[in-house]
């Protein structure tokens, strides 16, 4: 090794020592700064806190902890902890420092690290910078967007310096914008005034339009309270332009939320579309059917409870094996001899609808249970600040659409399938062939019976399950089958979203009760004048 070769690395070793070193100096400080906290004097701690601010992000748990008031100190060791009082009213502590959740503790073993306001505008300023320079773009954007709700003049001078080193576009157009509405609102320069307007033209925050509209308002004498009219014919036509998309977003949220109903009806109604359309038995029990399922969901999360992500996997399949036994058995042991009877039909399924409810009760309580949604069925994907798509409801609607795919292909593509469509088409002449229609018959009721069930764990994830789940969506089914045509699941499909569509348009208008007669007088009207529905079943046998 050459003379230049050596010197090179004796120089890169030396500053990683440096390097090495200066972190183990910086990590020493923060603890011994942290350390410094418990026992300190209230005069005390804003020098301590002041201090945080050069540890970076890692100061942030402590920070927060500190601004809720859920900051302590362990008496037997001096511990810095956060503490949260449980339902026994001892406290569960939280070591910050190695991110490790300790022993339970009463509150004679904790004490308190007492903030007062003015320290706590002092860590909201620390966490603000900390945030503001944060290698995380989502912390940088989250620290941007809490900005927007309070645009005092110490948040706008951190505002403005972030702006000289932010890189992202997204934050970027944030910050101009929280920049633009403090111009607009105390800048004298009209020229200024108007390029602020530009600016938030196109945003749909609320601090936006509630700018633009104190901008708008008339005093008590009539007069405008902006003077520079200018001004004011810009801000009202991005007013305008603002509320035209907001307009159009709210149709949007509307349609999703239409599609998403659709998708519990479409789910719901297609296991009644395979009894009804092919047995043509009305189940009046389908609801309970619906509601077993649910039920499921529950019992397998409480076999599972530390498998709350995958328990929704588990519990699909295990709620069509139940509900679907459930059917099989009502179909062998009660429909079958009621074949041809379709009153008593009814009043039997009712009965076992009555005998369902009070078994649930009986074994669960009659008390409303809650199933817990995993992480990946939580939250939201924002669009803009006023549409969002709620991923539960996301994965119910692609869920519904494979399902019925997947029936599809059941019916089109395998043996029961043919055999389901030829009882269907002529009875007689398929028994006459050699289809064990008997066989045919629970198999069936027990696949629409199974197809409730799945809909019954997709309800589980929107709404308390209960004894009377699935009451509350009977009638809507059966309208949906009617309405898209009686056996045909594309009908079925097709009329499940069109209501759930129209129901969602109609509810702002009129109430979700009103709304619900005036699908059901329209189903009425639409009936007269095609029996059959919107797609009715065609060939020799159709009748």
């Amino acid at each position: 090794m050459t003379y230049v070769g050596r010197k090179s690395l004796r120089l890169i070793t030396f500053t990683m020592i440096c390097v090495l070193a200066s972190l183990c100096s910086a990590d020493e400080e923060f603890h011994i700064n942290v350390k410094q906290l418990a026992g300190a004097k209230l005069r005390a701690l804003p020098a301590i806190v002041a201090k945080f601010e050069t540890s970076g992000e890692r100061a942030l748990p402590i920070l927060r902890a500190m601004l809720e008031g859920a900051l302590y100190y362990r008496k037997s060791d001096k511990r810095i902890v956060a503490a949260y009082r449980t339902e026994t009213g001892d406290f569960r502590l939280d070591d910050l420092l190695e991110g490790i959740d300790l022993e339970v503790a009463s509150k004679r073993e904790i004490k308190k690290i007492v903030v007062n306001n003015r320290l706590r505008g002092q860590i909201r300023k620390i966490i603000a910078r900390i945030t503001l320079t944060s290698g995380d773009r989502f912390v940088r954007e989250l620290a941007v967007d809490n900005m927007l709700n309070d645009l005092n003049k110490e948040n706008l001078l951190l505002l403005r310096a972030a702006r000289k080193k932010e890189k992202d576009d997204d934050i970027l157009s944030k910050l101009n914008m929280a920049i633009a509405i403090d111009d607009l609102k105390h800048n004298e320069s009209t020229q200024l005034r108007l390029d602020a307007i530009d600016i938030i033209d196109s945003s749909l925050q609320p601090i936006v339009v509630n700018t633009l509209n104190s901008l708008l308002v008339i005093d008590a004498e009539g007069m405008p309270i902006e003077k520079d009219e200018e001004v004011r014919e810009r801000a009202m036509k991005a007013k305008e332009s603002i509320e035209l998309k907001i307009s159009f977003y709210e149709v949007l949220q509307r349609i999703f939320y239409g599609l998403s109903l659709g998708s519990i009806l479409l789910l719901i109604a297609t296991g009644l579309a395979i009894t009804f359309g092919v047995m043509g038995v009305i189940n009046m029990a389908h609801g309970e059917l619906i509601m077993l399922g649910a039920y499921t969901a529950y019992v397998v999360q409480l076999l599972l409870p530390n498998g709350i992500e995958y328990s929704i996997l588990i519990a699909i399949p295990a709620a069509f094996a139940v509900s679907g036994l459930c059917g099989i058995l009502i179909e062998r042991y009660v429909i079958r001899y009621l074949r041809g009877r379709p009153l008593e039909t009814l009043l039997a399924t009712f009965g076992i609808s009555l005998i369902l409810q009070q078994t649930v009760r009986t074994i669960f309580s009659p008390l409303n249970r809650q199933v817990v949604s995993p992480t990946w069925l939580s939250g939201s994907l924002e669009i803009n600040p006023v549409f969002a798509l709620t991923y539960n409801r996301l994965y119910i609607l692609a869920f519904a659409v494979l399902v019925l795919l997947c029936l599809q292909l059941v019916l089109k593509k395998t043996k029961l399938g043919l055999q389901v469509r030829a009882v269907s088409q002529n009875r007689e002449m398929a028994r006459a062939m050699g289809v064990r229609t008997e066989r045919v018959d629970a198999l069936t009721f027990g696949l629409g019976a199974g197809v409730a069930g799945v809909a019954g764990v997709a309800l589980s994830q929107l709404t308390n399950v209960g004894p009377n789940l699935g009451q509350a969506y009977i009638v809507d089914s059966f309208m949906v089958v009617v309405f898209g045509g009686v056996g045909n699941l594309w009908g079925t499909m097709v009329g499940g979203f069109t209501l759930g569509v129209a129901n969602k348009f109609l509810e702002p208008i009129t109430g979700p009760v009103l709304a619900n007669i005036f699908v059901l007088i329209f189903i009425i009207l639409f009936i007269q004048k095609r029996p059959s529905g919107l797609f009715p079943q065609t060939g020799r046998a159709a009748e």
